[in-house]
């Protein structure tokens, strides 16, 4: 148990270390600048679109640090020392997850409400957004590590990892842009049932990745 601990602060300390805790909030910021200069100044327009436009800005923020998520602890033998210890890979994938999750999922709620009104979302909509995205938080970090663990033996593979992890992202962003919508009452529940099948499942998947990572 110590050692996971240390390995979850580890991995925290160095996510959030040389101010990269507030890249998700720099990365929503400017999604969220930028994205009304593309459509024009249509608040109705902004308004309908914005709400999707969060939903693909959180699922890029999840996955911008993967080169860091499970690479430098296989090129530094971190994994096999781990395994020695008879830690199993998949308890190392499933703290992995909760680190990530925190690590984004924080400075991404922070970086929800300025970038939520630049996208002209009313008070509503916004804590449909920040209930919706809350909810997803934990299957986006398992796709992140997930994405980290299957690339971590490629060169340039942060290329790809997020074509991998794409199609199990689909139903998050559909049922989380559903919840926008008035007649969308079952969404948020498609949406939790989903947020936690990709969770239950990312520790194995990942876990054995990484256990391919040593074979």
């Amino acid at each position: 148990m110590t050692t996971l601990l240390a390995l979850f602060w580890r991995d925290l300390r160095r996510a959030w270390g040389s101010g990269a805790l507030w890249l998700p909030v720099l990365f929503f910021l400017l999604v969220a600048t930028a994205f009304p200069f593309a459509v024009g100044p249509d608040a109705p327009l902004l308004r309908r679109a914005g709400g999707g436009m969060v939903w693909v800005a959180a699922l890029l923020a999840a996955l911008l640090p993967i080169d860091r998520l499970v690479r430098p602890d296989r090129d530094a033998g971190v994994l096999d020392q781990l395994a020695v210890r008879g830690i199993a890979d998949e308890v190392i994938a499933a703290v992995k997850i909760l680190a990530h999750a925190i690590a984004f999922g924080v400075p991404l709620m922070i970086a929800l409400f300025p970038a939520a009104a630049l996208l002209a979302q009313d008070a509503a909509r916004v804590e449909v957004l920040a209930i919706g995205i809350a909810t997803a938080v934990p299957a986006l970090a398992s796709l992140a590590v997930l994405s980290a663990a299957l690339t971590a033996g490629l060169k340039g593979g942060s290329a790809i990892g997020g074509l991998l992890v794409l199609p199990l992202a689909v139903p998050l962003l559909i049922f989380g842009a559903g919840m926008l919508d008035p007649s969308g009452r079952g969404a948020m529940k498609l949406l939790g049932a989903t947020s936690l099948l990709l969770t239950m499942i990312g520790p194995f998947a990942a876990g054995a990745a990484m256990r391919g990572l040593r074979e």
